[in-house]
């Protein structure tokens, strides 16, 4: 049975967790956990015990005596802990030196063997545990685990979004996509929803602004990494950040509610979304016609051996949708997200079209 006051902080809004990326020595850990208990807004110490990392020879953690360390800076401070936990093995010896919070980290998201194993660890049990999104950005699997919990009747789950591995330049360590926690958020609305703009971002500079993103998105709380002496950290050194310095984010964040009792505020939304629900239905009407029109060119293609897929003609509605989509205040991005959409169905029709002419000839 879990510790009442662990499921009291679990249930805090928001909640705020932070700590080395590593626990390196107890002295470290001591330092950043008191620092960290003086800034008064931190709700769960997390330290890195055993470090799955990409390449051989990197720092991997020191292992199972940091939870003898992780132990000693909560008795000293008073801070639920957390660690990240990757192994049934990983999951007993944690429990067994008193972490009240475990998370998945996105490499064990990534494996259903993994996941299932820690599931079955914890079945029945009302240990809270966070689940990061997994390496790539791949909703089913962030998903498959959550699920794989559930389905062991384990009672308190969250979710961490830490960002995608993607291809290509970017100021980003892991593309946000802020799509997919999104919809996590949308299908799961019950779960706890945290950010975790350290491996976001993968500097300081950025924490910031995403940390006041997730917030205006409406998630529940953040993780934020911390040491007492950053640049001499021996794991992601250039993300991490001092006591001091997350204090002074914090103090600086804007926090939201997502509901408002004031009449005139529901009032005004109210309003508000009502034209958004007529634009909405106005909106599916016209697609509709356009379809209707996709399956008749999709016809006199059939009719005249025309290829469905026309890319030249694709290539210039494209281009002008996104100069006109300019002007009218729409980012080319959403255009293109939203053409690739309409595109993609109108293919789809067509395609219908040229099959069932095909069955019907039989």
């Amino acid at each position: 049975m879990t510790n009442p006051s662990v499921i009291q902080t679990w249930q805090q809004r928001p909640i705020i967790i932070s700590g080395p990326c590593s626990a390196e020595s107890e002295q470290q850990l001591l330092e950043t956990a008191m620092a960290l208990a003086n800034t008064g807004k931190v709700s769960l110490l997390r330290a890195g015990i055993w470090k799955p990392r990409t390449k051989p020879g990197l720092f991997e953690g020191m292992g199972s005596i940091a939870l003898q360390w992780l132990k000693l800076a909560s008795t000293v401070t008073g801070m639920p802990t957390c660690v990240e936990v990757a192994t049934a093995k990983h999951v007993e010896e944690a429990l067994k030196m008193g972490v009240d919070v475990l998370w998945m980290g996105a490499r064990t998201t990534v494996n259903p063997f993994s996941v299932q194993e820690i599931a079955d660890v914890l079945k029945n049990t009302d240990v809270p545990i966070l689940v990061k999104n997994p390496v790539n950005p791949d909703i089913e699997l962030w998903t498959g685990a959550i699920e794989r919990l559930q389905a062991a009747n384990v009672k308190n789950i969250g979710m961490i979004h830490r960002g995608f591995s993607t291809y290509g330049d970017s100021k980003y360590r892991n593309a946000p996509l802020w799509h997919i926690p999104i919809e996590m958020k949308r299908r799961y609305p019950e779960l706890l929803l945290i950010c975790d703009p350290s491996h976001i971002c993968g500097n300081r500079h950025l924490l910031q602004q995403v940390a006041q993103r997730s917030i205006d998105l409406g998630y529940h709380g953040l993780m934020i990494e911390s040491h007492p002496n950053p640049d001499k950290a021996l794991s992601d050194a250039k993300q991490q950040i001092t006591p001091e310095d997350l204090l002074n984010i914090l103090n600086n964040l804007v926090w939201r509610s997502e509901q408002s009792l004031e009449q005139e505020f529901v009032d005004a939304l109210a309003k508000l979304r009502a034209q958004i629900d007529n634009l909405d239905e106005e909106l599916l009407g016209l697609v509709s016609e356009r379809m209707k029109l996709a399956e008749k060119i999709g016809e006199y293609k059939r009719d005249n051996n025309i290829t469905i897929l026309q890319t030249q003609r694709w290539n210039e509605i494209l281009e002008k949708s996104i100069q006109k989509g300019i002007h009218l205040g729409l980012s080319p991005e959403f255009i293109t997200r939203y053409f690739d959409a309409v595109h993609l169905e109108s293919i789809s029709r067509q395609n219908s079209v040229m099959y069932a002419k095909k069955e019907e000839s039989k």
